[in-house]
């Protein structure tokens, strides 16, 4: 009798050593594979966004406008701003604040498999990382390696050190335009009255749109683990 109590204790702790060594290996092959995902979000979309904006660059004027329906163009302009052409800050400091926020958001993308965030999550952080990264590059190096576009002449690579600019004072190119409808408003509205308006009038890159898509995947889907990794203090 004791002979098979103590059979059947060594045979359930060989089994737990089993189980637990298995969801050891499991959790292994998770934070693997979730690191795996995020660098080829990251590479993939980096070399989508710089292939686009070269390409751009340097078979298109500035301003010129290609026509591929009535409600999408690549427009080629240029801008010193955030997301979507907003400028509100020195150049300098902006390339310095993206460079900032992409170390931050790498740092703590790793800090979040660590604790086994959810897949989703992880996503939407890895593209945001990758469109701050993507804005970056032209920062920090178009100025160096481009001459300047013109509404006359394309850009083309120069030895670094004779393009356009300096090192963290490239242009951002943006290309993307989508003006999905027009109207005029009415002349009796205050303030915009008798004024034409077109939406969705902003244009903008493949890195602007995987931080504006990371973002508002996060704020629809993911607001509860959101409020669990930053709890605010009442």
């Amino acid at each position: 009798m004791r002979f098979r109590t103590l059979h059947s204790v060594l045979k359930s702790s060989k089994t737990s050593i089993v189980h637990t060594k298995n969801n050891y290996m499991t959790e292994t092959d998770r934070k693997k594979a979730q690191r795996w995902t995020v660098v080829l979000i990251f590479l993939g979309f980096l070399i989508i966004d710089q292939a686009v904006k070269i390409w751009v660059k340097t078979h298109m004027t500035l301003h010129e406008s290609i026509v591929v329906t009535d409600w999408f163009r690549i427009t080629f302009i240029e801008n010193n701003g955030m997301a979507f052409g907003w400028a509100f800050i020195t150049k300098t400091l902006l390339t310095i604040l993206r460079l900032a926020a992409t170390l931050a958001v790498g740092w703590y993308i790793l800090r979040a498999i660590g604790r086994g965030v959810h897949w989703g999550y992880l996503i939407c952080l890895a593209f945001i990382m990758t469109g701050a990264a993507g804005n970056i590059v032209d920062c920090v190096f178009y100025g160096e390696i481009f001459s300047a576009s013109t509404p006359f002449q394309t850009s083309h690579f120069v030895p670094v050190g004779e393009g356009y600019s300096s090192w963290l004072n490239g242009q951002v190119v943006d290309m993307f335009y989508f003006p999905l409808c027009h109207w005029t408003w009415p002349d009796w509205l205050p303030f915009v009255g008798g004024r034409p308006y077109t939406f969705f009038s902003y244009i903008f890159n493949v890195a602007d749109a995987c931080i504006s898509c990371g973002v508002i995947a996060l704020l629809l889907f993911f607001r509860q683990t959101l409020s669990r990794e930053f709890p605010m203090e009442k």
